[in-house]
């Protein structure tokens, strides 16, 4: 249905002195500081994880060698979306306009909306990251205790039990961190990059991160966080995030591409056509994309408490 006339009415009034509702400020492109961006030329993306080797064992004097064999593990596959949206104006409508142009306005507007349903998508992979519901390529949650390795046994990045941002859970969080193996078991150097919160954790992060010393405390110790620089990227803030306790530790996995990745198959595109019969004007804007994650090494996260 077109923007007709009567939709527009005060905007056709001649004392009109100004419009508003259509240019608040965005926040910037913030899935950007939590996926990798890579571009796709097919209808899905497919990664597969490939195990190496277990550890050398000691070959006795006389003996054979042993021989070991890597294998392909599970698969995550990124399924892209298409997102689109339009809008249309009366003949009338853009005739009538005594003012700025109705198409560049609403087109910024249409923009703004394909923009928000980018940052809901990329926020909803940690929104959901606990959940049952949406599993990864090894079976179980983004976040989990039991991720399955192909070595054997399982493996977590969480904590067994669950608790709020502070100075303590953020330690243990870089603690497990550093513990990362691989499938088969073996010791990885793996580092925590930085942390993800939402907007009403922001000031407990700063607290903890930039103190000089511990945060909350009457001892004079030093902040062992701050100090060590375990945490290189600091904090940053997602305001699509929909928990207000939960927070998620980005790690060096992550950085490398192989953890939580964007793929964009085609980018945004506006187009403008007038209907024959109508008159009307026809604005259009879309594109095609995916949120997802392949190692879930990535990404150490908690509910809170």
């Amino acid at each position: 249905m077109a923007i007709s006339r009567a939709q527009l009415a005060k905007e056709l009034e001649p004392g009109l002195n100004a419009l508003f509702g259509m240019s608040y400020d965005q926040y910037d492109r913030e899935y950007e500081d939590i996926f990798v961006i890579e571009d796709s030329n097919r209808a899905f993306e497919e990664e597969v994880l490939v195990t190496g080797f277990g550890s050398a064992p000691v070959k006795s004097e006389g003996q054979g060698v042993i021989f070991d064999s890597a294998s392909e593990s599970y698969s995550a596959r990124y399924t892209h979306d298409t997102v689109a949206l339009a809008f249309a104006l009366t003949e009338e409508a853009v005739e009538d306009n005594l003012y700025d142009s109705l198409g560049k306005r609403y087109v910024k507007a249409l923009a703004k909306s394909m923009a928000n349903t980018k940052e809901v998508k990329g926020a909803d992979v940690l929104n959901n990251a606990f959940s049952s519901s949406f599993t990864g390529g090894d079976g179980v949650s983004l976040i989990n205790s039991s991720h399955p390795l192909a070595g054997g046994g399982t493996a977590a990045n969480r904590a067994s039990t669950m608790a709020d941002l502070n100075e303590a859970s953020l330690e243990d969080a870089l603690i497990d961190i550093s513990t990362f193996t691989d499938d088969r078991g073996l010791t990885i150097s793996v580092q925590a990059d930085k942390l993800v919160i939402p907007p009403q954790l922001v000031f407990v992060a700063d607290r903890i991160l930039n103190s000089q010393q511990r945060s909350g405390t009457a001892d004079n110790d030093i902040n062992a966080i701050r100090n060590t620089g375990v945490l290189p990227g600091g904090y940053v803030v997602n305001h699509y995030l929909s928990d207000p306790d939960a927070f998620f530790v980005l790690t060096s996995v992550n950085s490398m591409g192989e953890g939580l990745k964007m793929f964009q198959r085609s980018p945004m595109e506006t187009s403008m056509e007038p209907d024959f019969s109508t008159g009307n004007i026809r604005y259009k804007a879309r594109e095609r994309y995916s949120f997802g994650f392949s190692d879930w090494r990535g990404i150490y996260g908690s509910q809170g408490a």
